[in-house]
């Protein structure tokens, strides 16, 4: 059975599936019954909210969705392949319209202490009883599941947590080498329109461990899909993890995303966030460095075209000493598309000897695109060596002449350039079939 179509502003307080039972659950019970509090309580954000001053959610609250498709129907794995990623040829799980596809995932042999599972099996576990108690991959989910995004305060993550059912829990145990990479794969067919979709991402890289992790959000139909999703990444002592978001949703639907990431002592993480679909797309991701001498990397790249709306919203929050970060992030506008970038670094009191960069670089192809781009920086350290920058402009004339002085047609010395400022931060991510993916589709949607 399916619940109805209803307001979107209603999401957070009605149609809500039961609170789970209670046994060895009782920590998922509690977890559901404070984010539906929190739904009930939160406001739907406005206009008038500093935060989202530029993102008008108007279009995406005037539909109605349907929040239970029911049971998957999945895709010919045809349709499939031009997302399979080779380096995650036995580390894939796949998602159909917000429910796990067994029958398209593949979870091979993977190395000694790497744990992929969809969340609906774990959560299974909590409700009844049936889960492994205090060890193992299910005594993560526990420990870290919905601990590090705040549903407290957060109106889409509340909405998120209280239909908390479906999603990847991604577990790397100390000291664990995890080869190639682990592929997340969200996928919307359009059976069911317009529906609402909520996935759930839990990453934990153990103390000294090295994990790589693909977070893949795509259409197979043209249908409205509302995705509404968080993501939890918590990278241990020592430990390494790099992580691709890649959303290419269909251009009629709207996604909302959230991503918190804890960094302990020497903990290394390194983002790269691209965002080439959806007709609304809104991105949190808010990174902690909670330990001394953690590391974090953000890159990111919006690539839009004709009514498209991206805006990123991210946040450094150094925490402790001896903590580095640095981010670019990149804007392509063309058409009458708008993008936002809002990066806040904060150096709290205690984290002396921080060292931070933020770059902003906008590029605009057309006289009806637009960016906004606001680098903040909050420091209340002394020792500290923090730097940001902000550029928007169009093509540089002087390398459209170089290239035209030499035989090159300008429309296309147009798209080359336009390509390589893209192509800066898609050579940042460490999966090389990907990237070649990326590559083509990016030089394709350029003419090239």
């Amino acid at each position: 059975m399916t619940d109805p179509g209803i307001p979107f502003p209603a999401l957070g307080t009605s149609a809500l599936p039961p609170v789970p039972a209670t046994g060895d659950g009782d920590w998922l019970a509690g977890v559901v019954t404070a984010a539906r509090a929190a739904a009930g309580r939160l406001p739907a954000p406005t206009l008038r909210d500093e935060a989202w001053r530029f993102t008008d959610i108007a279009q995406l609250a005037r539909q109605s969705y349907l929040v239970d498709a029911g049971a998957a129907v999945p895709p010919d794995a045809a349709a499939l392949q031009p997302l399979v990623i080779d380096e995650a040829a036995e580390a894939r799980l796949v998602f159909v319209d917000g429910v796990f596809a067994p029958g398209l995932s593949a979870i091979g042999a993977l190395p000694r202490g790497v744990r992929l599972r969809p969340l609906s099996s774990v959560l299974r576990g909590a409700r009844d009883g049936s889960g492994d108690g205090a060890s193992g991959a299910d005594a993560e989910v526990r420990a870290h599941l919905a601990r590090h995004a705040a549903f407290e305060t957060d109106f889409f993550s509340a909405i998120n947590t209280a239909r908390l059912s479906d999603g990847a829990a991604v577990v790397c145990d100390r000291g664990a080498q995890a080869t190639g990479a682990v592929h997340l794969l969200f996928v919307s067919t359009g059976r069911a329109a317009p529906l609402a979709v909520q996935p759930r991402v839990l990453v934990v890289a153990g103390a000294g461990s090295e994990l790589t992790v693909v977070e893949e959000y795509a259409a197979l139909g043209e249908s409205i899909v509302f995705t509404n999703t968080v993501a939890e990444c918590v990278v241990g002592a020592d430990a390494s993890l790099h992580h691709v978001r890649l959303q290419r949703e269909n251009r009629a639907s709207f996604h909302v995303g959230r991503c918190a990431v804890s960094i302990a002592r020497d903990g290394r993480y390194r983002s790269v966030s691209l965002n080439i679909g959806a007709r609304l797309s809104r991105l949190d991701l808010s990174v902690t460095l909670d330990g001394e001498g953690a590391q974090a990397h953000l890159d990111g790249l919006a690539l839009l075209e004709a009514r498209q709306h991206s805006d990123l919203h991210s946040l450094l929050d150094h925490a402790k000493p001896h903590g580095t970060s640095r981010q670019l992030h990149k804007c392509v506008c063309d058409g009458g598309s708008h993008a936002v970038f809002n990066g806040r670094i904060l150096v709290r009191p205690d984290a002396q000897r921080t060292d931070s960069a933020q770059q902003s670089r906008g590029l605009l192809l057309s006289p009806k695109a637009q960016i906004n781009a606001k680098p903040q920086l909050e420091i209340f350290a002394d020792d500290v060596k923090a730097a940001h920058g902000a550029t928007v402009g169009q093509l540089d004339g002087d390398e459209l002449f170089y290239l035209a002085s030499r035989g090159l047609p300008v429309e296309q010395a147009r798209k080359l350039l336009t390509y390589a400022f893209a192509a800066e931060v898609i050579e940042r991510i460490p999966v090389r079939s990907l990237v070649a993916k990326l590559a083509a589709q990016v030089m394709a949607r350029s003419g090239l």
